[in-house]
C-alpha cells in the first residue's frame, strides 16, 4: 500500500515536560526535516495542534511560559473529576487559528482513551478543541469530555506514544517520548511515588513503539522534573533541543537518514 506522507512525528504525554517537544521539533526544523503528519497525546496533542497549525517552536513556548499552568484549570467539583480545563479550552480558543482539524496545514491524529468502551481512538476531524481536552484529560483529576455519549479522558492510558495512526500513512516516523523511566535512587514523597507510578504504567509499551521509530528522542535528563514543573519550562526545551541535535548528528555520522 501506498503511503501518502513521508515524515510522521509522535509526541507522547508528559504535562509539563512536553515543553521538550517544542526543542525537538526546533531541532528537526533547523535540519530540514518538518513532519507532513502529525500524532499526539495529552501535552503532545496540544503542542502537535499547534505545529499542524503554523507555530514556530519557539513563539509556542512563549504561549505555554505566558501562564502558570494552574491558571489554565477551573475548579470542578463534580463527582468524575476534581478540575475542568475550561482556562485551557479558552486558551486554545484564542491561540489556534483553526478550529476544525479540516483547517489545519498538517494532519493531525489526537489519541484518546474511550471510558466506555475501553479503547484509544485516534480523532482527526471535526471540533479540534473538544479533542484535544478530551485527549489532556487524566482521569481523577480532569473532568472527562462526553463526545457522542462516551466519556473520553486522557489517551496516555492506552497509548502514550500514538505511532500507530501514523504506521501505515508515513514512510518515516519519529516518536518524541518525554516520560524516560530508567532507574530512580530515591523517591522521597508520596507525590514522587504517585508520579512514578504514572509514568511506569503508562510507559510499559514505549520500548516496543520505539522500535517502530525510525528516529526516536527520549531525553533522560527530563526524569529529573515533575509532571507540573511548568517554570522549568526553557529548561525542557533547551533539553530536547539538545538531545534531538546529538541524534540527529550521530545519525549523520553514521550515513543513515531520516
Amino acid at each position: 500500500m501506498t503511503k501518502p506522507y513521508k515524515t510522521g512525528l509522535a509526541l507522547s504525554g508528559g504535562a509539563a515536560r512536553g515543553m521538550a517537544h517544542l526543542g525537538a521539533v526546533k531541532a528537526l526544523y533547523e535540519k530540514d526535516i518538518r513532519p507532513d503528519c502529525i500524532s499526539g497525546t495529552s501535552i503532545g496533542a496540544i503542542a502537535g495542534a499547534f505545529i499542524a497549525d503554523g507555530y514556530d517552536p519557539e513563539e509556542l513556548l512563549d504561549i505555554f511560559l505566558g501562564k502558570r499552568m494552574v491558571s489554565y484549570l477551573g475548579i470542578s467539583f463534580g463527582k468524575v473529576g476534581l478540575f475542568k480545563m475550561s482556562g485551557l479550552e479558552s486558551a486554545l480558543d484564542k491561540h489556534l487559528k483553526a478550529k476544525k482539524f479540516e483547517d489545519l496545514k498538517i494532519p493531525l491524529y489526537v489519541a484518546s482513551t474511550n471510558l466506555n468502551s475501553g479503547k484509544v481512538e485516534y480523532f482527526n476531524e471535526g471540533d479540534l478543541i473538544e479533542k484535544i481536552i478530551a485527549s489532556a484529560s487524566i482521569p481523577g483529576v480532569f473532568t472527562p469530555v462526553k463526545i457522542n455519549n462516551a466519556l473520553y479522558a486522557d489517551g496516555g492510558i492506552l497509548d502514550n506514544l500514538p505511532v500507530h495512526p501514523l504506521k501505515s500513512k508515513c514512510k518515516k516516523i519519529i516518536g518524541v517520548h518525554v516520560n524516560y523511566t530508567g532507574p530512580e535512587d530515591e523517591i522521597g514523597s508520596a507525590m514522587s511515588i504517585v508520579e512514578r507510578s504514572f509514568h511506569l504504567s503508562i510507559g510499559a509499551r514505549i520500548a516496543e513503539i520505539a522500535n517502530e521509530c525510525d528516529l526516536f528522542i527520549e531525553p533522560e535528563e527530563l526524569q529529573n522534573y515533575r509532571l507540573m514543573d511548568i517554570s522549568s519550562g526553557r529548561e525542557m526545551f533547551d533539553i530536547g533541543y539538545e538531545k534531538t541535535k546529538k541524534l540527529l548528528k550521530e545519525r549523520k555520522s553514521g550515513h543513515r537518514k531520516v
